[in-house]
């Protein structure tokens, strides 16, 4: 079985920015002593529309193994681009979270997990606030990620720190993909994923969690 190394963080990393190439940066934090783990304790759950964040969970799983999920609403968002950003935006202005009907019921055997998700409405989506508020991560280490349209990550990273206070976050990774609004659907592939490769392994290098 794949055994990765894990350096854990000594303490949160407060501040994540992105760049204008839409990689994301953080301000360097002392870190504990590397810790082994098995790659059979670490969770990659995601949330992807236009494939894009679920492409970058696959890289992310090619290099540090693990289980990968993808979060599936009871109700699902509506294909047409305006009616789901109405409604996110509804759903944002009144805290309400929608139903998941992703089950993971062995969550408290992993120790890692990677939280993926694209920026909506410049905040962290109602499904991946659902997730956080649905399942328990205190004790665990906590590493997201994100792709977005070019803007940022928004408040999305502040707001995985708030729902996981109990939690060891790791400095998180972002990169630009599709622009939905503009009709420019899935990117991750070519010589934009091969970039994004690399960008993963060196993140991955940079926060411990190597192979």
């Amino acid at each position: 079985m794949m055994r990765i190394k894990l350096l854990s963080a000594f303490v949160f990393f407060m501040c994540l920015n992105v760049s204008c190439n839409g990689k994301s940066t953080a301000v360097p934090q002392e870190v504990a002593p590397p810790i082994e783990q098995d790659s059979s304790k670490i969770l990659i759950v995601y949330l992807s529309r236009t494939n894009n964040t679920e492409a970058v969970a696959e890289m992310i799983q090619d290099f540090v193994g693990g289980d990968k999920v993808e979060l599936q609403l009871e109700d699902p968002y509506p294909e047409n681009y305006r009616e789901i950003v109405d409604q996110v935006d509804r759903e944002n202005e009144t805290g309400y979270l929608p139903p998941l009907k992703t089950e993971i019921e062995n969550i408290q055997e992993y120790d890692t997990v990677f939280l993926g998700f694209p920026t909506w409405d410049m905040q962290l989506p109602p499904p991946m606030k659902s997730f956080l508020n649905k399942y328990d991560l205190g004790g665990k280490t906590v590493i997201p990620f994100n792709t977005n349209g070019g803007y940022g990550i928004g408040s999305s990273f502040n707001t995985v720190e708030t729902l996981c206070q109990d939690c060891n976050i790791l400095e998180g990774y972002s990169t630009k993909g599709g622009v939905e609004r503009d009709e420019i659907y899935f990117v991750m592939e070519g010589e934009k994923r091969r970039d994004v490769q690399a960008e993963i392994e060196k993140w991955l290098q940079r926060i411990g969690v190597t192979q």
